[in-house]
């Protein structure tokens, strides 16, 4: 199974009633085209051509097709065949951009944090198998990591797979513990959206395929060190330092993250093997995909039922070869059981959002929303609810340290960049963002946003960089439930443990976190509007804003036994 195009919705149509077959007109198109759940990948395919479409590549596991044919006309053609769930027009081919730089999707949680001061918080000692920055991460410490190793520090059978931006296989810190045969990239470069906005602007190879090794955002990399940065007396160490991480690159260099490479990206995991996934994004273009939104169009609708089925066919795939699934719950400071209203979908293309109420009933965002995900929400280096994530008991499974820029108020801690989570950072993004210059100094601005850099007795050089976010958060997840693999896995052959146990000594030795009291807080001291209050429901053994409890990879380690067998 091979991704070779990247489809972005764009207009969707359901199986209609047979009628007259429209004519085919336009500028080449790529679309995807789902399979009818019991179909075949062949009827499908034999669908595609007699519409007039080329197959480019097909996901059997799933049933999902990508296609190329004229703009008007296929969709619906091929939408008319029994065999077919759907077909989504992707994006034209060939479109010159508009003059700019990059269209980044938006991160101002995550990077909130830039240009802030340092609290110069005190430096600890190191433990044993430690490396020089770790003293700096508090959430390394939090989850006990520094405990847990000196009994189980990760197993290199045990394969962590990142489905995300990309990770730079060259930061000394990932390079240990890389394994680049194992890696795929399912995405290309977009130079820019069916409007000329720029997307992922000019590409970088000649193939606009990035290799499997390389990071041009940043997130991915950041994302990766927490999991398993080597413990190499160099730099970080990440959760599980000695298990391997396997780039599953489901993410543009923009921070887009589209069904077919997404959905590539889960189903490859399951058939290379993968213990564990990460997947700290959400499925774009929406942010809530709904069946029947009365302010979406009728193919809008169709279009967010097909990612509703096509992620979920996904999920249960890996989930049945073994694959422990880790989600971040979001950003958007949510009761997920009641969401806000959404005026962000579609953020693809650009200039196609419109508001949008959520109706909780038939309204999912993904992968957090579908089967076999577990649910992770942030907490800051207080414990306290992370003011932009979300909660709420219907989908969070535990919490972990994801950071909060705005933690400690009324100390000289508040709004320091030491709150929130230090990680590996790629040279070429720190150069592209102006915190690192072409020498490989730390730039005035780099400084500010509290860059690190390390440098070995043998040349090798490192970045890192603080980010905050529930992207941070479900790493340390996620290294905490290699741990849970390495320490009890079985299997000479083909090494792993059943996922759903995974789950259950995950939740099992996560540690109690009680609601606050009270248990409504709002974050308007610091700085944020009502729209950021949220109560807590539950008790100390489970509850909406933790879970059942903050992940504790000692405890995973050397209590898990009890929790095997469910």
């Amino acid at each position: 199974m091979v991704a070779l195009a990247v489809p972005l919705f764009g207009a969707i149509v359901a199986a209609p009633v047979a009628s007259a077959q429209p004519a085919l007109s336009g500028a080449t198109t790529e679309f995807s085209v789902l399979a009818r759940d019991g179909q075949s990948v062949a009827s499908v395919e034999r669908a595609v051509r007699a519409a007039g479409g080329t197959v480019v590549t097909s996901n059997a596991a799933v049933g999902l097709i990508t296609a190329t044919a004229p703009a008007n006309g296929f969709a619906e053609r091929v939408s008319a065949d029994r065999s077919v769930f759907g077909a989504a027009k992707a994006k034209a081919i060939g479109t010159a951009p508009k003059q700019g730089k990059a269209k980044v999707k938006p991160g101002v949680v995550e990077k909130e944090g830039r240009g802030a001061a340092s609290a110069k918080k005190p430096v600890q000692a190191n433990a044993v198998g430690m490396d020089p920055l770790d003293d700096q991460l508090w959430g390394l410490k939090s989850v006990r990591s520094d405990l847990s190793r000196t009994k189980q520090p990760g197993d290199k059978r045990v394969k962590v797979g990142v489905i995300d931006t990309g990770v730079d296989g060259s930061h000394p810190d990932i390079a240990p513990n890389f394994d680049r045969a194992a890696s795929r990239n399912f995405t290309k470069d977009i130079v820019s959206d069916v409007n000329g906005a720029v997307v992922d602007g000019p590409c970088e190879y000649r193939s606009c395929v990035d290799p499997v090794d390389h990071d041009d955002n940043g997130h991915g990399t950041h994302v990766a060190g927490t999991i398993g940065a080597a413990a190499n007396g160099f730099g970080v160490s990440g959760v599980a330092p000695n298990v391997t991480l396997v780039n599953l690159r489901a993410g543009q260099d923009s921070g887009f993250f589209f069904l077919q490479p997404t959905v590539d990206a889960i189903t490859y995991a399951g058939d290379a093997g993968v213990d564990v996934v990460n997947m700290s994004f959400f499925t774009d273009p929406w942010l809530y995909n709904c069946t029947a939104n009365p302010a979406d169009t009728p193919a809008q609708q169709a279009e967010q039922r097909t990612i509703i089925e096509a992620t979920t066919r996904a999920l249960n795939y890996a989930h049945r070869k073994g694959v422990t699934q880790v989600v971040s719950l979001g950003n958007q400071h949510s009761d997920l059981a009641a969401p806000q209203p959404d005026a962000s979908s579609p953020g693809y293309p650009s200039n196609s959002t419109h508001p949008r109420q959520i109706d909780n009933a038939s309204c999912l965002s993904l992968p957090i929303e579908g089967p076999h995900t577990i649910g992770v929400s942030s907490f800051g280096p207080s414990q306290a609810k992370a003011d932009y994530s979300n909660y709420g008991v219907e989908q969070i499974s535990v919490s972990a340290p994801g950071g909060y820029f705005r933690d400690y108020f009324g100390t000289p801690w508040f709004r320091t960049v030491e709150n929130q989570i230090l990680s590996t950072y790629p040279r070429n993004v720190g150069v592209a963002e102006g915190m690192i210059d072409a020498d490989g100094n730390i730039t005035p601005d780099g400084v500010t946003a509290g860059i690190k850099k390390a440098t070995a007795a043998d040349g090798r050089v490192g970045y890192y960089q603080w980010l905050q976010g529930t992207s941070m958060a479900s790493p340390h997840a996620s290294g905490v439930a290699a741990l849970i693999v390495s320490q009890y896995g079985k299997g000479s052959r083909d090494f792993g443990m059943n996922p759903d146990a995974v789950q259950r000594v995950l939740e099992g030795t996560a540690s109690d976190i009680a609601c606050p009291v009270p248990r409504t807080v709002d974050y308007l001291k610091e700085g944020r509007d009502a729209s950021f209050t949220a109560t807590c429901t539950g008790d100390a053994s489970f509850n909406g804003f933790y879970g059942h409890g903050a992940v504790d990879a000692w405890s995973a380690v050397t209590r898990g036994s009890q929790y095997l067998r469910g």
